[in-house]
């Protein structure tokens, strides 16, 4: 059963605005860059458009969340469950969760795809999957592998699960927290083919935060699963034919 967080609407709204903030500033900037000709910035693709679109939305997020917690009076380790007596069992039973949950969503993202090929609105790679398939320098990949493994989970379990959940459904509405904050989950990757797939892993995300208690047990979760598309993404292009 998930406690109740003693988290207040104003600085909710605030950690919100200055995440928008922040978005906007980092991608204004890189079209800036991209419009004076900056190498690394010309291409959707490109290291520099991505590390900044990660840095600004991601990134922001840990530094947000540390003001965010010191507005509360709470620890790091509070928040997000690290002191908790139930840490072990809530950490096993999220290895448990993403070895069932994993090939559910791979089916999900499967059919997904050949459900928009079949309309004739084959999907297109991500920019930063991308970036990903043709770097050649090894600390592109050692940065998308730490991003994804560890930025990533942390600051969105926390944005959508640590926060925003707890914060609307103590308003008085929980389907929209469980429904509506999901829908956000999946539409912030802006990809049609994986919106479904995200939509129905943001619920068990949820579900699973609510079993434990422990944000710490989403965000393993999280890293398990961004961590198996990373390796089963670099297996099919080891395997692509040249």
């Amino acid at each position: 059963m998930l406690s109740e967080k003693p988290w207040r609407a104003e600085s909710v709204m605030l950690f919100c605005a200055a995440q928008f903030i922040c978005l906007c500033l980092g991608l204004t900037l890189g079209g800036v860059l991209r419009h004076v000709g900056v190498p690394g910035f010309q291409q959707a693709e490109d290291f520099g458009n991505i590390f900044f679109a990660t840095i600004s939305f991601q990134g922001a997020a840990w530094l947000l969340i540390g003001f965010f917690l010191r507005q509360h009076q709470t620890s790091w380790g509070a928040a997000f469950g690290w002191h908790s007596p139930q840490l072990k069992p809530a950490l096993f039973t999220a290895v448990r969760f993403i070895g069932i949950l994993l090939p559910v969503i791979l089916l999900l993202q499967y059919g997904c795809l050949q459900g928009l090929e079949r309309l004739g609105w084959p999907p297109e790679n991500q920019a930063a999957v991308l970036l990903l398939l043709k770097a050649k320098a090894w600390w592109m990949t050692a940065y998308f592998a730490g991003f994804a493994v560890v930025i990533a989970p942390v600051a969105e379990e926390f944005i959508f699960r640590g926060m925003l959940f707890p914060f609307v459904r103590q308003l008085g509405y929980p389907r929209l927290a469980w429904f509506g904050l999901s829908a956000a989950f999946a539409l912030i990757h802006l990809n049609a083919a994986v919106f479904v797939p995200l939509f129905v892993f943001s619920l068990a995300q949820t579900w699973l935060y609510e079993k434990t208690d422990s944000l710490l047990a989403p965000i393993t979760a999280h890293a398990l699963f961004n961590a198996a598309n990373l390796g089963l993404l670099f297996l099919q292009n080891h395997q692509a034919p040249a």
